[in-house]
């Protein structure tokens, strides 16, 4: 993800049917991104300089004059090439749960975007959202339940897992979350996830979503649409997400969304495209008397409730862990995923010669990846 910014105050509320009211800057860029038209063409000669510092700063990994590490057990890498949500997190935590389920320990890192430190550390389930990122903090209430999951968050992928395999040294596989565009930390496997727009345009940021030139070499494609984006080679499978059938309370305990039909409720969704939560909650037949629409990554510190209390809010799992904090009667709605089974098989087969490999000889550090002629 990109570096933040000066976030804007939150989009006025708007009803949910019809859906009125001002979009994020955010969802215009999304919308600009979808098609060659006058505004995407008009940021056409940035994208041009964009695509040629992404081609030297690649040449530059390439040659040796900039340092890649590799952390010495099996990397696998889960991030994107376009910018904007993709469901990068919930494939995380379904990729975590398979591998232990294979009796594997799995370990997982992040930048741990958004986040107040700067520092190296582990992301525990109750470490404030605000310290270590939404993203991260997510991932790891989520195991907190059930088979645990070390999760360590640094400004430098390979820092964080050079943390994590010095508490944790029986860790088989490492997970990061995020990251393709990380040079910095050598990789074994990289899962590349498109969300139902694919590649968008095909054209670099800012006048489109790509952050680096497409078709690229990775391992594995996991896309939401009908089809996979156009010009890849590697084997894709398809991604499904969906939402539970039940909210979460701050305490863990659940709410049947049955229960909450007929209510009226505030949906607030601070994620890249909010519009997709939006309407997944009517699709299960609940009352949107309002959503609001924040930008990704919000932290939500001068975000005020709605006056009118008998509007329950419900926002998503991503969302819930920083406001929470705040606001621990709103109700988050956790989003999942289902992908092709097919995939997982394609993986472990992969991941075994790895593991094979890596207990008679060191793990050897691949190049890296050369950009499309």
């Amino acid at each position: 993800m990109g570096a933040p910014g000066p976030q804007p105050p939150p989009s006025a509320p708007h009803p949910a049917s019809p859906p009125t009211g001002r979009i994020t800057a955010e969802q215009g860029l999304q919308q600009i991104w979808q098609n060659r038209g006058l505004a995407s063409g008009a940021l056409w000669p940035l994208a041009q300089l964009y695509g040629a510092l992404v081609s030297l700063r690649r040449t530059l990994y390439r040659s040796g004059l900039l340092r890649s590490e590799h952390p010495g057990r099996p990397v696998i890498v889960v991030g994107n090439v376009i910018a904007g949500g993709a469901g990068k997190t919930p494939v995380v935590i379904e990729l975590v749960k398979h591998l232990q389920a294979q009796g594997l320990r799995v370990g997982v890192i992040s930048r741990g975007y958004g986040r107040s430190t700067q520092d190296c550390r582990a992301v525990l389930p109750d470490t404030p959202a605000s310290e270590v990122g939404d993203e991260p903090a997510l991932i790891a209430l989520s195991f907190a339940r059930g088979a645990t999951v070390p999760v360590f968050v640094a400004p430098r992928r390979i820092t964080a897992a050079r943390a994590l395999l010095a508490a944790h040294p029986g860790t088989d596989v490492i997970v990061c979350d995020d990251g393709l565009q990380h040079l910095a930390l050598r990789r074994d496997l990289e899962v590349c996830i498109f969300n139902d727009q694919g590649t968008g345009n095909g054209w670099l940021l800012p006048a489109g979503p790509l952050r680096e030139p497409w078709p690229r070499h990775v391992d594995f494609v996991l896309h939401a649409g009908t089809t996979p984006p156009r010009g890849t080679s590697a084997p894709a499978y398809g991604l499904q997400r969906h939402l539970a059938h039940w909210a979460v309370r701050s305490d863990g305990s659940q709410v049947p969304l049955a229960q909450l039909r007929g209510q009226p409720l505030h949906a607030l969704a601070a994620v890249a495209r909010p519009g997709d939560f939006f309407a997944m909650l009517q699709a299960q037949g609940l009352t949107l008397k309002h959503t609001e629409a924040l930008p990704d990554h919000y932290d939500f510190n001068s975000w005020k409730r709605p006056i009118d209390a008998r509007e329950a809010v419900i926002c998503t799992e991503k969302d819930a862990v920083k406001l929470w904090a705040l606001h621990p009667e709103a109700l988050a709605v956790p989003l999942t995923v289902q992908i092709d089974t097919h995939f997982f098989d394609a993986l472990d087969a992969r991941l075994t010669a790895l593991l094979a490999q890596a207990r008679t000889t060191p793990l050897p550090k691949p190049p890296l990846s050369s950009p499309p002629a």
